[in-house]
């Protein structure tokens, strides 16, 4: 990682979009972790290392999808019942035993289970409920099945060679599920992230500490760490950093020696006292710091002695914005993750606003149903940058992209739901 050429980051210049922005990180940011065997148990939330393909079909063998009986379909009368003779038993687990050669005999029926494996002369099968058992040993079968009717085949669900899942997947429980049906009991994955987490100022104080004058309490160090850990990584909260260059370039560089990713709030704006913006660049270099995005415009990303490096802004509720939409997609990249952008959904305005050209904004708001039932998004009265409640009382994030100016309810926005970032 090198500083860019282009310096977006001097006063006066220009805004860079998010877009570039994330286009920029993209271009600088690839896989850092080494690679391990997980256990199913303990696979999930982990990053896929490599293809997964199936060696065997599955379900494995032809098999009933009902409780019913099994026969062959050109026994069966096109007109009216017809009777079968029930020639044995097979359940889930238990297949018909026959001895080698042995063939269905025509008009003959064999009883079966759902999940059971299927007589290889046995294409079809009937429900229980549609039919008649004489109680000798006999059954009739109404006319009007379709052949192959409640059958299920073997690859039905999965064919042996098919990869089932991607490298780069962050691995949910219906993933492994899937792993499991085709006999893995282990998976491929990338080693956590090792992230190095502070947050800077004089100001900034742990929860449960006295408060002094002036004080607040660190809300920021708490928050990233979570939503870091949502993804996978493993953390060392490594506390709060003076407003003092002395302080601030020997904790960063120790940092760089044990970390893969590090990231601070505060420190990042062009104040007297915020000394982590120029103990980057003199360690390392820094690719961006102003975005043309509200909250969050004084975002930095670059690199400590070639170690990534993020500084969120002070603000809670900036740094909360500026990681879902720029350190989460870097935190995925550098994990080995292939999918890194949030989604996100169309929902109705339920708000008028104006806002300024060329800029994006990140509207907190909650989701209503609307009197036809359609999902519209409310704006949170207060959105200040500092206003933290207003994230938590919201459900996600309305998206306005820079081209627009004017927002009246009942407009289509995009909407990313704060369930799919795992805040």
């Amino acid at each position: 990682m090198v500083q860019l050429s282009n310096d977006c980051f001097v006063p006066g210049a220009d805004l860079m979009t998010l877009e570039e922005a994330l286009g920029l990180m993209q271009s600088r940011v690839s896989p850092v972790v080494g690679r391990e065997t997980a256990d199913l148990g303990s696979a999930r939330g982990r990053i896929l290392a490599e293809d997964v393909v199936s060696s065997l079909n599955v379900p494995p063998h032809d098999n009933s999808a009902v409780d019913g009986y099994g026969f062959r379909y050109a026994d069966l009368s096109e007109n009216g019942a017809t009777i079968f003779d029930v020639v044995g038993r097979a359940t889930a687990g238990h297949p018909l035993e026959t001895p080698a050669g042995w063939i269905l005999p025509a008009r003959a029926a064999v009883r079966v289970f759902t999940g059971a494996p299927v007589p290889a002369d046995c294409d079809t099968v009937v429900m229980q409920e549609d039919v008649d058992d004489h109680g000798d040993g006999t059954v009739s079968v109404p006319a009007g099945l379709e052949p192959g009717s409640n059958c299920r085949a073997a690859g039905e669900d999965i064919l042996a060679g098919t990869t089932i899942l991607k490298k780069g997947l962050r691995l949910k429980p219906q993933h492994l599920g899937l792993a499991a049906s085709v006999g893995r009991d282990s998976l491929p994955v990338f080693a956590p992230l090792r992230v190095a987490l502070f947050s800077t100022g004089d100001e900034v104080k742990d929860p449960g500490t006295p408060l002094p004058p002036g004080g607040i309490y660190d809300a920021n160090r708490f928050m990233v760490r979570a939503l870091c850990e949502e993804l996978g990584a493993q953390v060392s909260d490594l506390g709060v950093l003076a407003d003092q260059e002395a302080a601030v370039r020997p904790a960063l560089e120790k940092a760089a020696a044990s970390h893969d990713l590090i990231i601070t709030s505060g420190g990042v704006s062009v104040g007297d006292e915020d000394h982590v913006k120029a103990v980057v660049e003199s360690l390392g270099g820094l690719y961006f710091w102003r975005l043309a995005i509200k909250p969050g415009r004084p975002i930095a990303l670059g690199q400590v002695a070639g170690v990534p490096f993020a500084g969120l802004p002070g603000n809670p509720v900036a740094a909360m914005v500026t990681f879902v939409r720029i350190v989460r997609p870097m935190v995925l990249l550098l994990s080995g993750a292939s999918q890194i952008e949030p989604r996100y959904y169309r929902v109705r305005s339920g708000f008028d606003y104006a806002k300024k050209l060329s800029r994006r904004e990140m509207i907190r708001a909650r989701i209503e149903t609307d009197e036809g039932g359609a999902p519209t998004a409310h704006r949170f009265k207060n959105q200040g940058s500092g206003v933290l409640s207003s994230v938590a009382s919201s459900d996600g994030l309305v998206e306005l992209p820079e081209d627009m100016d004017q927002v009246a309810a009942g407009d289509l926005v995009d909407f990313y739901p704060f369930s799919e970032v795992g805040a």
